[in-house]
């Protein structure tokens, strides 16, 4: 880091003093508290996050949902069609 008057290896201010003080009242905040009221400011927290959620229409979750199950269909059918090759083809290998 340099100074104004280009002092290498001088800090502009003291890292380690903003960050303590920075720590320092994070816990101060939440020693405070008891277990039951952070376990409700945990649930306030997870409900502003959700209100955050784009949730999808009903027509994009059905799209969503037809999606998923075709590709999972077609995935079944090319493994079950690799095994079923695999089965004829091992008696002509190994037998």
């Amino acid at each position: 880091m340099t100074d104004t008057a280009g002092s290498i290896g001088v800090p502009d201010f003291d890292d380690e003093n903003v960050e303590q003080k920075k720590s320092s009242r994070a816990g101060r905040k939440f020693k405070n508290r008891g277990n039951l009221s952070r376990l409700a400011l945990f649930c306030r927290q997870i409900v502003a996050e959700l209100r955050k959620v784009v949730w999808p229409t009903r027509s994009q979750l059905s799209t969503y949902t037809t999606v998923v199950i075709v590709f999972v269909v077609i995935m079944i059918g090319l493994v079950t069609a690799i095994d079923y090759g695999f089965q004829v083809a091992a008696p002509f290998i190994f037998g």
